[in-house]
């Protein structure tokens, strides 16, 4: 193709501009030189300026190629940019519309780029972070199972209130022995929800209730929403109301429901939409019920195995309530625990362990239980065990007669039965109703046998060790016999005015020797050293075992003086001697008090000045002697 006029025209204007500034270069006049600048810097202005205002050939954008040919119009005709009169080039004038120039995709602009920058204006900068928050939120930490069923309910309700614009989305549970519903979760706008349970009347919520079917309200007048919605404590100016029953088991166990402040905010279309939502409800309900149930007997198989792997003996009552207490923790729901046992010192039955979730004003420690009128007194006559759902219906005395507790709630009372003979109740107490089931009963019972077998094992020692005066493993006078003696020599020494003394030895700490060995090195400890004690006393003194770790020496017609240099003849001996424990051998250390018994009648005095000297013998840093006059 040729060249068109227009490009010609557009070469011959370009070729003046490099004339215009040659001339610079063939004159040596300083005024040509300014005149040849003046006018190439106006006709380039011209050029720059005027041309992009006229600009009456190009009918597209910029930044479109400008075609050959003029296009075509639909009805066959060519279309024309200038007018219909020709006229000289500049003379014309062209009234200019902002319609002419409208942009329009067409197959020649159109791209395939689907992430165009326009579309990444709209997406906020932390998308992804607030997603990965709602999609991956925890549950709280430390909830129950009910807990954690509101949690995913409330999130449902959440998501149904936002779908048809609801004011509200509540849901009931029906209980069709007390023919009440319970308010268990609810979305609100309004602040005003009365949490409480609601009977069955005449309200729109009884209705579902009474004909186990859908209600639709689509007009509520300001006059009648007080009386046809009841779970508000004031008037919002309800106008529409959706409600559907819940079906678990082919039985009615509770109620969705929504509300708005608009006239017909809902249809059919929603009763249906909700009966989907409800149906989902009740498989969850279903997958918590399996989970917690198999949760549940994981928990209580745990606890009753740690009970019967205990490989240890309870020395100490201390001991036997912990063990209680680990147990009890995972074998039901209580936000209050107390262990009834019965002492056969005193023949009582006093509470001995406690323990209280709350910051609600419950029972103490060593009270005494009333036999009569009370639930436990009634566990402990009848052996059986004593469930209230709701303690607030009646006047009911747990422990005593005279009690000041403010829990409301279940309580349930296990006795610990064992060979037919009562030897204490496992109480749990709960600010839930109706938390303890027949079942929970039922396991509780059996479970407890091995509860009641360890007490009675347990209170079986105790009372023979209170019939022998002898400690079982060292073979000493154990702490009451070894005073009881101490009193009537001490009488026969002030009878004789002879002197006397006595010895508190105690074994120092050998915590860091701990990990040498494999399991507990004391009892070859205790051993070894009650030994090498009795090795050096004669058949004038006598030895006790006061503690654990602490023996006791009486020694008659001896000065003070001589008893310190027997225990300081004792202390290098247990302290150079190894004894062998497992496969390890090390050296163990004694600390000894020595305190002066002449003209001294009082056993406590005695005993108290010996724990003196003991101390500041321990302050020392242990293997070391100390006495007092």
């Amino acid at each position: 193709m040729g060249l068109t006029n227009k490009i010609k025209k557009r070469i011959l204007i370009f070729f003046i501009v490099p004339i215009l500034a040659s001339i610079q270069f063939f004159t040596h006049d300083f005024i040509l030189q300014v005149i040849a600048a003046s006018v190439l810097v106006i006709y380039v202005g011209f050029i720059i300026f005027l041309r992009d205002s006229v600009r009456v050939d190009e009918p597209y954008p910029p930044s479109y190629d400008e075609p050959d040919e003029a296009p075509v119009d639909p009805d066959g005709f060519e279309s024309h940019n200038k007018s219909v009169h020709e006229t000289d080039e500049g003379e014309g004038f062209e009234i200019v519309s902002r319609t002419k120039k409208i942009e329009v995709i067409t197959s020649d602009n159109y791209t395939t780029d689907t992430h165009s920058n326009r579309k990444d204006l709209f997406k906020p900068p932390n998308l992804k972070e607030n997603f990965q928050k709602i999609a991956n939120e925890e549950l709280p930490d430390d909830v129950s199972h009910d807990e954690q069923f509101s949690f995913v309910l409330g999130k449902l309700l959440s998501i149904i209130k936002e779908s048809f614009l609801a004011h509200t989305a509540i849901f009931f549970w029906y209980n069709a022995k007390k023919s009440r519903l319970t308010l268990e979760r609810y979305v609100s706008s309004s602040n005003d929800i009365t949490e409480q349970k609601f009977d069955i009347e005449d309200d729109i919520l009884s209705k579902i209730v009474q004909r186990e079917e859908p209600e639709l309200l689509t007009d509520i007048t300001s006059n009648a929403e007080k009386d046809v919605i009841r779970y508000y404590g004031v008037p919002q100016g309800i106008k529409s109301f959706v409600g559907v029953p819940l079906f678990y088991g082919k039985q009615m166990a509770g109620l969705l429901a929504l509300d708005s402040k608009a006239s017909d905010a809902f249809g059919v279309e929603s009763i249906y939409s909700l009966g989907r939502f409800v149906r989902v409800i009740s498989i969850i309900i279903s997958l918590f019920e399996d989970k917690f149930a198999e949760s549940q007997s994981e928990q209580r198989l745990k606890a009753l195995l740690g009970v019967l792997t205990i490989d240890k003996r309870f020395d100490k009552e201390s001991e036997l309530y912990s063990s209680l207490e680990n147990a009890v923790t995972h074998l039901l729901h209580w936000d209050a625990f107390t262990f009834i046992y019965y002492n056969p010192s005193d023949q009582k039955f006093r509470s001995s362990k406690i323990v209280n979730k709350t910051s609600l004003k419950y029972i103490g420690e060593h009270l005494e239980i009333d036999l009569s009128g009370t639930l436990v007194g009634k566990a402990i006559m009848t052996g059986m065990p004593i469930k209230i759902d709701d303690t607030s219906t009646g006047e009911y005395h747990r422990f005593v007669k005279n009690e000041d507790v403010s829990f409301d709630g279940s309580f349930l009372a296990i006795p610990l039965v064992y060979d037919n003979q009562n030897y204490g109740v496992l109480c749990f107490e709960s600010l839930k109703k109706n938390v303890y089931s027949n079942e929970d009963v039922k396991f509780m019972k059996s479970a407890t046998r091995i509860f009641a077998f360890i007490v009675y094992s347990f209170s079986t020692q105790n009372i023979l060790k209170g019939l022998l005066s002898v400690d079982i493993e060292t073979k000493m006078l154990n702490y009451d016999s070894f005073v009881d003696r101490l009193g009537i020599e001490l009488i026969k020494l002030k009878e004789l005015d002879a002197p006397g003394a006595v010895a508190l030895i105690q074994i120092d700490e050998f915590l860091e020797e701990d990990s040498l060995f494999e399991g507990d090195p004391f009892p070859k400890v205790l051993k070894a050293v009650a030994n090498m004690v009795a090795e050096e006393t004669t058949e004038i003194n006598f030895i006790g075992r006061l503690s654990d770790k602490i023996f006791g020496v009486y020694f008659f017609n001896t000065t003070t003086k001589d008893v310190f240099l027997w225990a300081e003849k004792l202390r290098i001996k247990i302290a150079r001697k190894p004894i062998s424990v497992v496969s390890k051998q090390t050296t163990f250390t004694v600390s000894i008090g020595v305190a002066a018994t002449t003209n001294r009648v009082d056993v406590d005095e005695i005993l108290h000045n010996a724990e003196l000297a003991l101390n500041k013998a321990i302050e020392k840093g242990g293997n070391t002697v100390k006495s007092i006059n």
